[in-house]
């Protein structure tokens, strides 16, 4: 017998009543792949390379997380924007596509206006019964540029970046940083985010934490569980009533 269970069996994976008993006073959100979709920048791939918008994308953020563990295990700090230039450099040179300073600055521009996912702003709004912050590796002026650009800067209580620490998700003293800066202890605060390795570094250090796992992929094996699974951020409200 497989020991990998099924993906379907990992959803829909709801908190008991039980589980509930102390009430969760702040949700603080991971912010590309969780808030923004960090492929809708595939569009503007695509319209210098055509037909490697998709796999451009795949690459770039692929090399942007690889280089952000890789710097964070060197002790070699760059700050996110660098790091994201580096990876697409890295993602252009590897799928042979020609590109020039003025292609790179387009499309480093375009990460400052990623699209909101559908749901994310009609579900930020109705979560306001808790205070609500982004927690994040990007660099203050790419997130601040985000929330702004998106319209959702006013429904956060705070945004958060690793910049001050100089070190990257998911080291355990960022996570703490929400801590310090929401005034709260870890088992008051709920932790959403698309990226596995993300809950389990949230998980590890307290906080309850909320998989939006839109894509039904396999959960890794890290040691830890996601106290609920969501396929949306529009389902957070019924986790938490």
């Amino acid at each position: 017998m497989s020991p990998c269970p099924p993906v379907s069996e990992t959803w829909p994976f709801l908190p008991t009543a039980t589980a509930m008993t102390k009430t969760i006073r702040a949700l603080v959100f991971d912010a590309y792949g969780t808030l923004f979709d960090v492929h809708s920048i595939s569009v503007a791939c695509e319209s210098f390379f055509p037909g490697k918008g998709s796999e451009l994308s795949r690459l770039w953020r692929t090399k942007q997380l690889e280089y952000t563990w890789l710097r964070s295990l060197m002790g070699r700090y760059a700050e996110f924007e660098t790091i994201t230039k580096d990876a697409l450099v890295y993602s252009c040179c590897a799928l042979g596509l020609d590109f020039d300073q003025s292609v790179s600055i387009t499309l480093m521009q375009s990460y400052r206006n990623l699209s909101l996912f559908p749901e994310v702003r009609a579900a930020l709004s109705t979560l306001k019964q808790c205070k609500l912050a982004v927690l994040s590796n990007g660099s203050p002026s790419m997130l601040n540029a985000l929330v702004e650009n998106t319209g959702i800067a006013a429904l956060f209580d705070a945004v958060i970046s690793v910049d001050e620490l100089r070190i990257f998700k998911p080291h355990p003293s960022v996570y703490a940083l929400a801590i310090q800066r929401l005034k709260l202890d870890a088992g008051d605060i709920g932790f959403v985010s698309s990226n596995f390795w993300d809950i389990s570094g949230a998980a590890s250090v307290g906080f309850r934490t909320f998989w939006v796992n839109r894509n039904n992929v396999q959960p890794d094996t890290l040691g830890f569980q996601p106290f609920a699974i969501v396929r949306g951020l529009d389902e957070l409200p019924a986790c938490l009533a």
